[in-house]
């Protein structure tokens, strides 16, 4: 008789375990499928450009001697949510040497936008200060000093020590 007994607590036992699998209860551990059915992460879609910030912009170097302070120009004022210091930013960009008009980087080049944390340990301190206070769907001109920018060091071969740089920024979004 004990034997029969132990059966019938173990078959209680497994139908209990069976019917908690349809339960909101889980195991330690156990991480539950979406009820939704998915079970991907969201792949971000990237923003859309407005038609105004559809074509890669021409930069034009300023003539005269480069600036000593950051200048900034609207060349396009944007009237989306506004970029702050800290804020993650997507943008489309042209870099060229203030000194000759030289292009050194562009997201244009690569068909990628750029998804940067606003902050000095990501960006240069020129696109923190320079970008900041922008709207999505802007485009804004900066003329960064080499204390904004890479300084005395330069960057690799392509931007050499104490140049002052050129940017032309296309807002694409802010979170």
């Amino acid at each position: 008789m004990p034997k029969r007994l132990l059966t019938l607590s173990a078959a209680a036992a497994a139908a209990l375990a069976v019917a908690a699998c349809g339960s909101s209860s889980k195991a330690p551990g156990v991480e539950l499928a979406p009820s939704a059915g998915a079970t991907q992460a969201s792949i971000p879609t990237p923003p859309k450009v407005p038609p105004s910030l559809a074509k890669k912009p021409v930069v034009t170097v300023p003539s005269g001697p480069a600036p000593k302070t950051l200048v900034t120009k609207d060349l396009i004022t944007g009237t989306g949510k506004t970029a702050t210091a800290g804020s993650t930013i997507t943008v489309n960009y042209v870099g060229v040497l203030y000194k000759t008009g030289k292009e050194f980087d562009s997201s244009w080049k690569r068909n990628q936008p750029f998804t940067t944390a606003l902050t000095t340990s990501s960006v240069i301190p020129g696109w923190v200060k320079g970008i900041a206070g922008m709207k999505v769907g802007g485009r804004r001109e900066l003329i960064i000093p080499p204390s904004l920018g890479y300084g005395a060091a330069g960057s690799g071969s392509t931007i050499p020590p104490n140049a002052t740089l050129i940017f032309v920024v296309d807002l694409l979004s802010v979170s």
